[in-house]
């Protein structure tokens, strides 16, 4: 079986490449003067289509769309102005988490913000820095790992698009925080992992010592927790730790429940060396179900390390059965020999 070498999927950070960003001030909001500093706008067009097997997806080009969609990331202060061309014969929209915006960039039929079939439309999400208020209190900035989805596929809330793949990550950083390699989005919903089940969960791969960024999301009914063999990171904004007395917990299992999400960085393989590891739901009726998947970690130069292999082979041997003892139609998976 060949597995090839992963691709990163980070995107271009606002004020990182020039051509497509324009220098403005952020407009007004209630927050005050130091929260709204001048910033700079990000402008993006992002196409909403069918894909095969009734799904649906978000993309950066015609053609191109995803489950999950594409990663959005901008800096604390900045504004991201997205297009969103609706090319399918139903209604829908996107809505962030974590950001500010006006009711008419909601994405909720509530306040009439959504795309008719074909239509397109502007939606304006914009960011601020932490500021001080009266008493010597702080309000938080924007930053942090959010997501965005569909509010208006199926029913007022979007059950319909959520269903059916219509949703991605949105990082939002602080200036100066470091940046990864790798990007990885997983997304649970549901039994599936970013849609599918084992063993066609996605592979992530990385390169021994390479930083690479996790995105987690949860949607859907079920509770879930994110778990990654061998790794570790701390339980804080970025998954690492601000100076070396800064005791916040350290962890390798967290909560995703539907509607939440978090983010962190690991170097690939720090201390354990390259290796098939895996990640996967904590729940175990979930895992045994089929929400587990594999993060590949290559040896420096690319290569598969010892036993590698054979623990990808042992893993697309895993198969699905019907199981009687969840209530949520679980499939128990089993490794054949």
């Amino acid at each position: 079986m060949d597995i090839s070498r992963g691709l990163s999927r980070r995107s271009v950070l606002a004020g990182a490449t020039a051509g497509v960003l324009a220098p403005v001030v952020v407009g007004a909001s209630s927050a005050p003067p130091s929260a709204t500093a001048a910033g700079l706008t990000r402008r993006i067009t992002i196409y909403a289509e069918q894909l095969p097997g009734g799904l649906y997806g978000y993309g950066l080009e015609p053609g191109q769309a995803t489950v999950p969609g594409p990663l959005l990331e901008i800096y604390e202060g900045d504004t991201l102005e997205i297009e969103l061309v609706n090319n399918t014969d139903q209604r829908l929209s996107i809505h962030p988490h974590g950001v500010n915006y006006e009711t008419s960039s909601d994405g909720a039929p509530l306040n009439a913000s959504f795309n008719k079939p074909r239509e397109t439309r502007t939606y304006i999400w914009r960011t601020r820095t932490q500021y001080q208020t009266n008493g010597g209190f702080w309000m938080p900035g924007s930053a942090g790992y959010w997501h965005y989805h569909d509010h208006a596929l199926g029913t007022d809330h979007g059950t319909g698009g959520l269903a059916k793949g219509l949703y991605g990550g949105l990082i939002v950083r602080k200036r100066g925080d470091l940046l990864p390699l790798r990007q990885y989005t997983v997304v649970f919903n549901e039994m599936m992992i970013n849609h599918k089940m084992a063993p066609d969960t996605p592979i992530f791969e990385a390169r021994l010592g390479e930083r690479v960024e996790w995105i987690c999301i949860g949607h859907g009914n079920l509770p879930h927790t994110f778990h990654l063999h061998a790794h570790r990171w701390a339980d804080t904004r970025t998954g690492m730790l601000a100076s070396a007395t800064d005791n916040a917990q350290v962890i390798d299992n967290k909560n995703l429940d539907p509607g939440s999400s978090f983010g962190f960085q690991v170097i690939a393989g720090d201390g354990v060396g390259p290796g098939v590891w895996m990640y996967h739901c904590h729940v175990q009726q979930h895992s045994d179900g089929g929400m587990s998947g594999i993060f590949l970690v290559r040896n420096p130069d690319g290569s598969l390390p010892a036993g590698a292999q054979d623990a990808l082979d042992r893993f697309k041997g895993h198969v699905h059965t019907p199981s009687t003892t969840d209530d949520h139609s679980v499939h128990s998976m089993h490794t054949t020999h």
